[in-house]
C-alpha cells in the first residue's frame, strides 16, 4: 500500500496541476506514492478514486502508523474526509492553500477539518486554520532551463519575428488577458521585431470576451504580431518559456502565480501586476518588474525596458529560481510537515 496519496481530480491542466507534478516529479523518489485521478506530466500513471479509496481502507502502509493524503481543491479534500471520517480509513489530510483572501463558507469548513494546512505564502496563511508550514510554490529547475540558443529557439516555434513575448493562462477578465492586450497594443508599435501570444483557451461565457479582443487586435492592424496561440498542452510550455525574451502576467487577482517563476527558471525576467507573490518573484525589481492592477501603460513601459536587458538579466533569474523557488526546496519543506504528522504521538 502506498504511504502517500496525491489527488489530482481535475481534467484540465491548470496551474494547481502544474503545482502538484513539480512537486510529484521529485517526491517520487522520496515515497511510495500513487497518483489519484486525472494524470499529470512526468508523473506515475494515476490510479481511480476508487482504487486508492479501496486501497487506503483497511490496513495502515508498512512502517507508518497511517497514509498521507495530500490534496489541493474541494472536491479531493471531500474525497479525502469521506475516506477518512465516514470509511474510518487510516489516513489524515495535508491540504495546501495558495489563496490570499478568504475561502468562502463551504471550501472553509472543509479546510478546518485538515490535519494539516501548507500555506504558500505568509499572506495566504493568514486566510486558513491549521498551518504546520509556509511553503513556497517551487518550480521544476530541470524542466524549465533556459536555451542555449534564445533566437534559434524562437525561431524553432514559427511565430514570426526575432524575439517573442506571452503571457500564458485561461482568457478570461480575471486574469488579465485585456489588459495584455492592451499594454501590446501600445508596446509592438514601439518594437517591430517583436511578436507577442496570448497562450489559453476561454470558450463557454468567456469566448465573447475573446472575440472582442481578437476584433481590437485586428482594428489596431497587429493581428499578424499579437496571436492568440490557444491553449498549449503542458510538454511543450518549457520549450515555449524558453524562447521568449520576457512573459507578462497580468491577472487582477493571482493566489501564488507560477508562470513568472516559469520563466525565471528558463532565463527569462517578467512583467507582473501586483497580486499572486510577483513581488517576491522580482527580487526587488532585479528580474521582474511589478505594475499596479489593470495598469497597461505601466505594464508596457515596464517591458519595453525590460526587452533589451534580457540576455543580461538571464543569469540572475536562473540563479535566484534555483536558490529560493526550486520544486527540490518545495518538496524539502512539505516533507517537513508530512515527518511530523508521521513522527506525532
Amino acid at each position: 500500500m502506498a504511504e502517500l496519496f496525491v489527488t489530482n481530480y481535475n481534467p484540465n491542466f491548470t496551474g494547481v496541476s502544474a503545482t502538484a507534478a513539480n512537486v510529484i516529479r521529485q517526491q517520487v523518489s522520496r515515497y511510495d506514492l500513487a497518483l489519484v485521478g486525472q494524470p499529470l506530466p512526468g508523473c506515475p500513471a494515476p490510479m481511480s478514486k476508487a482504487q486508492a479509496h479501496q486501497a487506503s481502507r483497511h490496513a495502515a502502509p508498512e512502517g507508518r502508523p497511517f497514509a498521507i493524503w495530500h490534496v489541493r481543491r474541494n472536491p479531493e479534500m471531500r474525497s479525502a474526509l469521506w475516506l477518512r471520517d465516514v470509511r474510518r480509513a487510516p489516513v489524515k489530510i495535508v491540504f495546501t492553500s495558495a489563496a490570499q483572501r478568504l475561502h468562502s463558507a463551504y471550501p472553509r469548513w472543509l479546510i478546518s477539518k485538515m490535519d494539516a494546512v501548507i500555506a504558500t505564502t505568509d499572506e495566504a496563511a493568514g486566510y486558513v486554520p491549521h498551518v504546520r508550514a509556509v511553503v513556497p510554490h517551487g518550480v521544476d529547475t530541470d524542466l524549465f532551463c533556459p536555451a542555449p540558443d534564445r533566437a534559434a529557439a524562437w525561431a524553432a516555434l514559427g511565430h514570426g519575428g526575432a524575439r517573442g513575448i506571452a503571457t500564458i493562462g485561461r482568457v478570461r477578465p480575471e486574469k488579465g488577458t485585456d489588459v495584455f492586450v492592451d499594454a501590446m497594443l501600445r508596446l509592438l508599435p514601439q518594437v517591430r521585431d517583436v511578436v507577442a501570444l496570448v497562450v489559453g483557451r476561454s470558450g463557454g461565457k468567456h469566448q465573447a470576451f475573446e472575440d472582442g479582443l481578437k476584433a481590437k487586435v485586428a482594428a489596431a492592424g497587429l493581428a499578424d504580431r499579437l496571436l492568440f496561440v490557444g491553449e498549449m498542452p503542458a510538454d511543450q510550455l518549457p520549450a515555449l518559456m524558453r524562447a521568449l525574451s520576457l512573459v507578462v502576467q497580468l491577472p487582477r487577482y493571482e493566489g501564488y502565480g507560477m508562470v513568472p517563476l516559469e520563466g525565471l527558471a528558463s532565463g527569462v525576467p517578467f512583467v507582473g501586476s501586483r497580486t499572486g507573490y510577483f513581488e517576491a518573484f522580482s527580487a526587488q525589481g532585479t528580474v521582474g518588474r511589478v505594475v499596479a492592477l489593470e495598469d497597461a501603460a505601466g505594464a508596457a513601459e515596464a517591458a519595453l525596458g525590460l526587452l533589451d536587458q534580457t540576455d543580461a538579466i538571464a543569469p540572475k533569474a536562473r540563479e535566484g529560481a534555483l536558490a529560493h523557488f526550486s520544486a527540490a526546496r518545495e518538496a524539502d519543506g512539505i516533507d517537513a510537515v508530512y515527518q511530523a504528522l508521521w513522527d506525532a504521538p
